[in-house]
């Protein structure tokens, strides 16, 4: 059975966002409930891809334990005996796929990373050269790894809007500080880097991903939301990458393509096939158990 959208009245719901319920719990934290919802082109489909939220939890729990030493996150627990009890009340619907987090001044900008051209990158680079106005040389083909690895960050767009890519060196009035721009440049390409050598060791491409960050009460800088999550990422099989075409993938390219296939139109939300749901939901699986070694607790 999916969930499609918790119900929690004695919590205090503080948004819904294209996947994640967000409540608070004190002042001093949230609780972050991954939802089986899933979208594509920035629209929440009409139905869910049942156990989807699950994996998403597992898999950021795995990737904040790994990338703990490159940057500390959010994460208080993700233990439910261990959460209040009035949390605790909502166990049926949330165990599984709920984070105790601390709360965070989160920033308005989303941290891509791209270590291969493909996407909107590709769209860009084909009209002009470039990945968020970032030269690049000539003569690089769909899914070809790029140069060196790139931080193309873009802003944060309310839901049914589209983020817009920018330059890096926008994002310093965006932030208001370039001391803080250098950091969360950084910190993402390190946390891409460690993440994606690693996942190169059980032959997964991490082709690009999206980070957010956040600052603690002390302003030191704080990973926050999902990390390296279908959802957030480009996953490839290695064994079956070849540059100049499109990857099969362990994400969800397998509704993209169908959308692009039925002449989506990018705005309204439509049911899915369960031929579909069931394919996306099998990919989203078979890369957190290539990642992390286990089997899905569902």
């Amino acid at each position: 059975m999916a969930l499609v959208e918790s119900h929690c009245p004695d919590l205090k719901l503080v948004a819904r966002g294209k996947v994640r319920d967000l409540y608070e719990v004190d002042e001093k934290s949230l609780l972050f409930v991954a939802t089986d919802r899933i979208s594509a082109f920035d629209v929440i489909m009409k139905n869910a891809i049942p156990g989807k939220g699950k994996i998403l939890t597992q898999l950021s729990l795995f990737w904040f334990d790994l990338l703990k030493d490159i940057l500390p996150n959010h994460l208080i627990t993700a233990d439910f005996d261990k959460m209040p009890s009035h949390i605790q009340k909502y166990r049926e619907q949330l165990e599984g796929r709920s984070i105790l987090v601390k709360k965070m001044r989160v920033l308005p900008i989303e941290a891509i990373v791209r270590g291969y051209i493909t996407g909107s990158g590709l769209v860009e680079y084909q009209k002009k050269g470039t990945i968020c106005d970032i030269p690049l040389p000539e003569g690089l083909v769909e899914s070809e790894k790029l140069p060196q690895v790139l931080f193309t960050p873009s802003t944060k767009a309310e839901i049914g809007d589209h983020d817009e890519n920018i330059h890096p060196s926008k994002m310093v009035d965006i932030l208001g500080s370039k001391e803080l721009a250098d950091q969360v440049t950084e910190a993402a390409i390190r946390l891409y880097t460690k993440a994606s050598e690693f996942a190169a060791e059980r032959g997964i491409i991490i082709a690009d991903t999206k980070f957010e960050f956040g600052l603690d009460e002390n302003d030191q800088l704080v990973v926050v939301d999902e990390v390296l999550t279908p959802d957030s990422s480009r996953f490839w099989p290695a064994d079956k990458y070849e540059k100049g075409r499109v990857q099969e993938s362990f994400d969800k390219q397998v509704l993209r393509n169908y959308l692009l296939s039925i002449g989506f139109d990018k705005k309204t939300s439509i049911e899915l096939p369960e031929e579909v749901t069931t394919k996306t939901f099998d990919r989203y699986k078979e890369v957190y158990e290539f990642l992390t070694g286990n089997a899905i607790a569902l």
